[in-house]
Formats: C-alpha cells, sequence, structure tokens
C-alpha cells in the first residue's frame, strides 16, 4: 500500500470511528440497546484499526502522522479508556453509557478536525484547543440529557480553553513571519543581452474565439487561443513588448522553465508591476536555453491562463529539420485544444513533437504507430534515450515532452486522454492499458554533480484553515502557513540547495520553481536511476516525498508554487531568495 493509500485509509477509518462512537451514544441515549452495543463495538475496532494505520504513516515518514500521534493518538486512547469500562458495565440501564460514548466520538471528531484543519505541523496550541473543544461539548451533552456536568470536567474544560488561547490558537501556524516582498528588484547578474534580433509585440485583450465548433469568450493574446508562437534560433536576443487592451485584472509575461534574469520573470508584486489597460512592458533576453516552453500570465494566474493567455516558446539550435510539431494542450471554456489535426508525413522523414501541458492537471499522452523517444523534458535533453513502443507519459502541469522519431510508412498518432490531436493519416489505437514512463529509469545514468549541500529546506504540503485574513479560507499550506505568511527560503549566490517536497494532502501538486531548473534526486527513497533529470515542473502526488537539488546561480527573488493555478491562488506559494 502506498503512503498516499494510507493516508486516505486512515481518514477513512476516522471518520468510521468518529460516527460509530456518535452513533453508539445517541441510541443509548434514545435507550436502543443493541444498536448502541453494535455501534460501539464498531466504533472499538474502527479505533485499533486507526492505530494501525497510524503506526504505517509515522514508519513513512514524520511528516504524515505527527499529528495523528501527538493528538489523534491520546484521544483515541482516552476514548477507549472513558467508554470501554463503561461500556463493560452497562448491565442496567443503557442510556448511563450515553455521556461516555459521545465523549469517545467527540475525541475522535477532534481529532480528525485537527488533521483536516490543521495538518502539519502539530501545535500545542493546537493540541489544547482540540481537548477543550472536547471536554466543553461532553458537558453540554451531559446537560442536554438532564443531568448535571461534573465539576471536575467543567473545571478542566475552562482550564484548557484558557490554557489554548494563551499557548495560541491559530490553526494555521507559520513559523516565522515573511517578510515584506519588495516591488523593486534590480538585479545585476553580469549577462551581456545586446541589441534585440527578434522582436514581438503580443497585445492581451477581451476576445472571442472559435473552439469546438462554437464561438468562446476569452482573454487572448493577438485575438487567438494559443497567442503567436514565439521562435528563435540560439543566440538571437528576444525582444517582446506586451501590451493590455482591456484586461482590467492586470497582465505579464512568464517565461515558464525558460530561467530569465529576474527582472524579466514576470512575476507581478515580486518582478514588476501588472501591466494594467492602455499601459506596455518590454521583455528582453537572450536566447541560451535551446528547447521547448511556453509563456503565460502571472497576474491572476489562474483565471488568466483558464481563459487563454498563454502561448508558446521554442528555442532551436539551427533552423527546422524535417518536422516540428507543438501541440500545446489546453481546456478553454470546457473546450479541448488542439483541434485535431492530420498532416501527412513522408517516410523517412524525422518528427520531433513538442508536447506542452498547459493545463493545470496532469495530461495523459500516448503516440501509436511507431517506436520514439523521449528526446527532452522541461527543455533539457535526456542522456542515451532508448526507443519506446506501446508507452503513455504523463505530463504534469507546466510540463514538456519532446518526443522524436522517423516517420513510418504508415499512419502514426498522437492521443492526449485517449483524444486524437495530431495525426499522419487514420490511426486507430486502444491506448488507455498501455503502461506509463517512469522518467526516474529511463536513459543513462551520470554522477550527482555535488557530494554535499550548502542549504536544506522541506517543504510539507497540505491543507489547512487559514485564519490569518479578514476571512477565514481553506488554504492549500506549506509547513502549514498559506501565502503570504510562508516564510521564503533564503540562499547565497553559488549554494548546492536541497529540497525535500512532501505531499501530506490527498491532491497531487504540480511543483514550478522558477529560475531554476532542479535535479532530481529521488521520490519516495528511490533514487533516480536513469538520465539526469533538470526539471521544473513535476507532480507530487498525494503521499510523496521528492527529493530534488539545484545551484543558486540566478539571483533575484523567485516564486516557488504549485503549478495547479488555483491552488497557488488559494495559498499555496512561496519565494526563494538571495541574501
Amino acid at each position: 500500500m502506498t503512503t498516499g493509500s494510507l493516508l486516505a485509509a486512515d481518514l477513512v477509518i476516522a471518520v468510521l470511528a468518529a460516527g460509530g462512537w456518535l452513533g453508539g451514544g445517541a441510541a443509548s441515549a434514545a435507550r436502543r440497546r443493541p444498536l448502541a452495543l453494535a455501534l460501539a463495538a464498531f466504533a472499538l475496532l474502527a479505533t485499533l484499526a486507526r492505530a494501525v494505520t497510524i503506526t504505517a504513516l509515522a514508519r513513512t515518514g514524520w511528516w504524515f502522522a505527527a499529528e495523528k500521534v501527538l493528538i489523534a493518538a491520546p484521544l483515541s486512547l482516552a476514548a477507549v479508556a472513558v467508554a470501554g469500562p463503561r461500556l463493560l458495565r452497562a448491565a442496567g440501564d443503557i442510556r448511563s453509557v450515553a455521556v461516555p460514548l459521545l465523549f469517545a466520538g467527540y475525541a475522535q471528531s477532534s481529532a480528525l478536525l485537527v488533521t483536516l484543519l490543521h495538518g502539519y505541523p502539530a501545535s500545542a496550541g493546537v493540541g489544547l484547543l482540540a481537548v477543550a473543544g472536547v471536554l466543553a461539548a461532553t458537558a453540554v451533552s451531559w446537560l442536554a440529557l438532564g443531568a448535571r456536568p461534573s465539576r471536575t470536567v467543567s473545571r478542566a474544560a475552562l482550564g484548557v480553553a484558557v490554557a489554548a488561547l494563551v499557548t495560541g490558537t491559530g490553526l494555521v501556524v507559520a513559523p516565522a513571519a515573511a517578510p515584506g516582498v519588495p516591488h523593486d528588484h534590480e538585479y545585476l547578474d553580469g549577462r551581456t543581452v545586446g541589441e534585440p534580433t527578434r522582436r514581438f509585440t503580443l497585445t492581451a485583450a477581451t476576445a472571442t474565439v472559435r473552439a469546438g465548433g462554437r464561438d468562446v469568450a476569452a482573454w487572448a493574446f493577438n485575438a487567438q487561443v494559443p497567442g503567436p508562437e514565439l521562435t528563435a534560433t540560439i543566440g538571437d536576443v528576444i525582444e517582446v513588448t506586451l501590451r493590455n487592451r482591456d484586461i482590467a485584472k492586470g497582465v505579464t509575461l512568464h517565461w515558464h522553465g525558460y530561467d530569465v534574469p529576474n527582472s524579466q520573470d514576470g512575476v507581478p508584486g515580486v518582478t514588476q508591476a501588472a501591466v494594467r489597460p492602455g499601459q506596455e512592458f518590454v521583455y528582453r533576453f537572450r536566447a541560451d536555453q535551446v528547447g521547448t516552453y511556453w509563456y503565460h500570465t502571472h497576474s491572476v494566474s489562474d483565471v488568466g491562463v483558464r481563459m487563454g493567455l498563454y502561448g508558446v516558446l521554442v528555442v532551436r539550435p539551427t533552423p527546422v529539420t524535417g518536422v516540428d510539431v507543438t501541440v500545446p494542450v489546453h481546456t478553454l471554456a470546457g473546450v479541448a485544444l488542439p483541434e485535431p489535426r492530420t498532416e501527412p508525413v513522408e517516410a523517412g522523414v524525422p518528427v520531433r513533437l513538442r508536447l506542452i501541458n498547459t493545463d493545470s492537471t496532469t495530461h495523459r499522452y500516448a503516440l501509436a504507430g511507431t517506436p520514439f523517444r523521449v528526446s527532452a523534458i522541461d527543455g533539457s535533453d535526456l542522456h542515451g534515450p532508448t526507443p519506446l513502443v506501446d508507452t503513455a507519459v504523463l505530463i504534469p502541469a507546466g510540463g514538456r515532452y519532446d518526443l522524436v522519431f522517423t516517420a513510418p510508412a504508415t499512419p502514426v498518432a498522437l492521443f492526449v486522454d485517449g483524444r486524437a490531436v495530431y495525426s499522419t493519416g487514420p490511426v486507430s489505437a486502444a491506448t488507455s492499458a498501455w503502461p506509463v514512463l517512469d522518467p526516474l529509469t529511463y536513459g543513462g545514468a551520470s554522477a550527482v554533480p555535488w557530494s554535499r549541500f550548502d542549504r536544506e529546506f522541506t517543504l510539507v504540503l497540505d491543507r489547512g484553515l487559514d485564519l490569518r485574513g479578514l476571512l477565514p479560507r481553506y488554504a492549500h499550506t506549506v509547513n502549514g502557513a498559506a501565502d503570504p505568511d510562508i516564510p521564503p527560503q533564503v540562499v547565497r549566490l553559488g549554494d548546492a540547495v536541497k529540497f525535500t517536497i512532501v505531499n501530506r494532502s490527498q491532491i497531487v501538486h504540480p511543483w514550478h520553481l522558477h529560475g531554476h531548473h532542479v535535479l532530481v534526486l529521488s521520490r519516495n527513497d528511490r533514487r533516480a536511476t536513469g538520465s539526469p533529470l533538470w526539471w521544473d515542473s513535476f507532480d507530487v502526488r498525494p503521499g510523496d516525498v521528492w527529493e530534488v537539488a539545484f545551484r543558486a546561480d540566478n539571483p533575484g527573488m523567485w516564486a516557488n508554487h504549485c503549478h495547479n493555478l488555483a491552488h497557488a491562488e488559494a495559498g499555496m506559494t512561496l519565494h526563494l531568495m538571495y541574501s
């Protein structure tokens, strides 16, 4: 069983245990003895089963079990200790065990709420608050059932509540306050840019575009979705003038996966101000990184990208030879893009398919009709890629895969989630059962370039209630805090930096660090054994623990966030900054 499955099983068992105890308490209050005993027995078994899942989670990593061991386990023991003996002595009126059973239910429910509303890291204040809630609910139940609450219980509830307030009851507690994000970075990195050799103009505006055979309201660059494909040859100097005609929320351009100087990264409030209607901003950088990339607005990015403010950026080593096709996959107003297209290719011609996932969720790609190689991922060439047949690839949000093959005499088709999006002729293929490539074992290995790390950081991804704003929100959190209260990671120029990224939640988080590519070291304690993987986007699935590393060689302040853009907007954004 995977750690993600254990997390899900533990959550289900906790719900069943709480429901069993509460149901048993309600049944005993109604003097329904058989039902009360049956539910209590079920709850006891579920509580014992949860002890097994908590132990298993603790063995996979303290991140997954901290609040369960420190808060849920003591509350579960208290539940059994209080309810168990009373049940064994319940020879007379079954109503006499109603309060003990309800106490057990409140204890289990309180522990469950700590996991759902607080998560990681466990804190004394939250533990005391959970206990205070259990005691207070028990006292109220005592009153509701016509009995006078124990004075000891009442005093204990009051004392614990006061202690919880004193120690701090914020359900999402940041380890330290995050500094204000400056708006005027002008880092000098010594790169000579020179005069532009490739000039482009992108105008952002509301538009009506044709998609799926119908007119769709969109936000578009140059009145098209995706925006114009920007191409360059290595050594070019790219200049892009961004204009905003009428996007009220503002726009910027972020060059996803392209490690530009910090001032050109396009993150509003960090590297520049958002470009408002009637304004423009000029980006300029050197095309010194060959590969497949894309651009998108980073101003209110969840809405902007979803509405169509994105496009393709390709830097080639030389002019195109053979067939070179970009396939940016997107969902616009429920319509899957791109529209299917067929382009006959002569046998023997080399073909490169540049697959780009511009959505916020993972897509499954399958190339039918020919052997192929994955030649590059996220703009970085792989070492020694071997031919693959009848094999699918999963591309995370923001990720790019380059597939290369020599066109056969028979047709070839690319399927995305079972839908043909590109073909050289009619192909009928069932690809849903094909195995999925594990990139960590693909291609030829080479040594890790570092023997030690100057900085190490752990990012624990979760969900929790964020009470720091004017209105509470159920946020996506990092180390128990949500943007803008997540402390930044501070590095020095030249540091070898290691990130450990842990996903406690039940949701996939595609992780994306701006300005740097990270080298994948391991996933779930299994070392990467294939080609070195220099990625900028990778899926951290429920229960996953990733170790990645990079060289701090691009000064500035950089966004570091989940690229499910709704998650980023809901709190899962922090920053890497150079001291």
